[in-house]
Formats: C-alpha cells, structure tokens, sequence
C-alpha cells in the first residue's frame, strides 16, 4: 500500500514537473525539468517494478538514467555553443 502511495506522489510531482517544463520562462529552465521528468520517471520504473516483483525494471531505470545524463549534457552542450563538436582550443588559436 505504502509503494502504491508511493507511486501516486512521483505521478503528481510528474505533472508538476511536466506543467514547469512547458511554461519555463528560460531554456536552461525547461532542461532542468526535462532532467526531472527523466530523474522522475527513473523513480518510478524502480517502484513498479517493486510492486509487480520484476527486479529487471531496476536495471531499465539505471540504463535509463546513464542516458537522461547524457542527454541532458548534450542538450546544454548545444544550446550553449550551437554545435556538439564544439572545440574550445580551436577558438584561442591565434
């Protein structure tokens, strides 16, 4: 019961999350709700897959999470250079 209830508050803070990620006044905004949505959802996986006694949801989550990280600093590698092969040693060649 406890877990269900459990379940039910990762699902309201998702909304939540989910309502700031699309009314963020800035980028960098809707990307930390991004990254929450991934961190929440990461969560959740590890929740049902306790209810439903399937401890293969927990590897899914972990392999989910190494991926929401990933994502999560590509996406603001881009918006702040405008290019994933950005090279900072090539700006201060002379």
């Amino acid at each position: 019961m406890m877990f269900a209830a459990a379940a039910m508050a990762i699902l309201v803070a998702l909304s939540m999350v989910v309502i700031r990620a699309i009314k963020g006044p800035t980028v960098f905004d809707r990307v930390l709700a991004g990254n929450s949505v991934g961190m929440l959802a990461i969560l959740l996986l590890a929740v049902i897959g306790f209810l439903t006694g399937r401890p293969q949801f927990l590897d899914v989550a972990l392999t989910y999470g190494l991926l929401n990280l990933i994502a999560t600093l590509a996406v603001l590698k881009f918006f702040r250079h405008g290019d994933l092969a950005y090279d900072a040693e090539e700006d201060s060649k002379p």
